[in-house]
């Protein structure tokens, strides 16, 4: 095993196309996230909008989406995928079905987040005549902002892991790099460098969410 012809410039590209992949997809993640994780705690028990109907079905759908493997959903996804995006490759073909597997689990992190908000909080915000929308926004998020930056923190590094698994089906990034070259062509250096570099972007994103929670935290 040799490291001295590595593809470097190979590597540079499945690295570029790994971190468009994460961020094209945690920002949409988030989006669809943070109103269903919302819609969950307003509609959960002893809430403002308590309703067992609605909660329960909706909990129900995020549950069953959550269940399935994501190289499953990845498979079972890609005819919705290439009317959604025209193609179930590359970038393009990947951040559909990123979005819709990390969504459900984004969700439930920002319903618990939420749920942890001191109860007075929003007692308070109610009794001085504030909205429901006033309410959330100006003081149940705020509040809920450390453990919430801690699950955004959380999702990235699911993320990176379900973009590693799309190289399994050409969804590019340094997971297809790894596959291609690493494991069908049994160039193990290759693979080594993707797994290490994968390795640091980790460390990377976990060591920023916590810099982040820490700073938002209350002292």
């Amino acid at each position: 095993m040799s490291f001295d012809n590595l593809y470097w410039g190979d590597i540079g590209a499945a690295l570029a196309q790994t971190l468009a992949m994460v961020g094209g997809a945690l920002l949409l993640t988030v989006a669809a996230g943070l109103p269903l994780g919302i819609l969950l705690f307003l509609t959960g028990r002893q809430q403002m909008f308590q309703a067992p109907l609605a909660y329960g079905s909706l909990s129900f759908v995020l549950s069953i989406i959550r269940s399935v493997p994501f190289i499953i959903l990845l498979i079972v996804l890609m005819p919705i995928t290439v009317i959604v995006t025209g193609t179930s490759l590359g970038i393009r073909g990947v951040i559909f079905p990123l979005v819709v597997g990390t969504a459900p689990f984004f969700a439930r992190l920002v319903e618990t987040a939420l749920r942890e908000v001191d109860r007075g909080i929003i007692e308070a915000s109610l009794a001085m005549g504030a909205s429901t929308t006033q309410t959330i926004f100006r003081a149940v998020l705020p509040e809920a902002l450390p453990s919430l930056l801690a699950a955004i923190t959380v999702t990235a590094i699911v993320l990176v892991d379900y973009t590693a698994m799309s190289g399994a089906i050409g969804g590019g990034g340094l997971g297809d790099l790894a596959i291609r070259y690493g494991y069908h062509r049994f160039q193990t250096e290759i693979m080594l460098v993707c797994v290490a570099i994968l390795i640091v972007f980790v460390q990377l994103i976990q060591a920023s969410g916590n810099r982040l929670v820490a700073h938002f935290s209350r002292k």
